[in-house]
């Protein structure tokens, strides 16, 4: 699977309205976008069309002239290295930092709180195993 592909901003807009959906037309495509962006169809049709061609999307479903595309990629294919390249940008390879930001910037509920203490958690269960191997 191809996982160097780089996305424009619009692009990652669009894949995320496929990962949502599932598979979608480039009318529904286009509908959903347009609740946040002043574009066009034929704007949001010629992204899709790269996108096909980047091998990001694939052809799903036909019906009559309506053509219904879907991811080709996952999104943790596309989100990790994007992330490790913010990483690297903007808080110099450190994690410590980026969360750090986050916890000042974001106002989060205790649900989200627990979330991340069990996701820590866990990470520290997974580094105990792997340091006595």
């Amino acid at each position: 699977m191809k996982t160097d592909i780089k996305l424009s901003e619009f692009e990652l807009d669009v894949m995320n309205i496929l990962w949502q959906a599932g598979k979608a037309s480039a009318p529904e495509v286009h509908e959903k976008i347009k609740l946040d962006k002043d574009v066009s169809y034929s704007t949001v049709k010629t992204i899709i069309d790269r996108l096909e061609q980047k091998l990001a999307l694939t052809r799903a479903d036909q019906q009559g002239r309506t053509i219904y595309y879907a991811p080709a990629i996952e999104r943790e294919a596309l989100s990790t290295p994007l992330l490790k390249g913010f990483l690297k940008r903007m808080f110099a390879g450190d994690p410590h930092k980026m969360v750090a930001q986050l916890l000042a910037n974001e106002q989060l509920d205790n649900n989200e709180i627990e979330q991340l203490e069990n996701m820590l958690a866990a990470q520290k269960v997974k580094n105990k195993h792997s340091t006595k191997k």
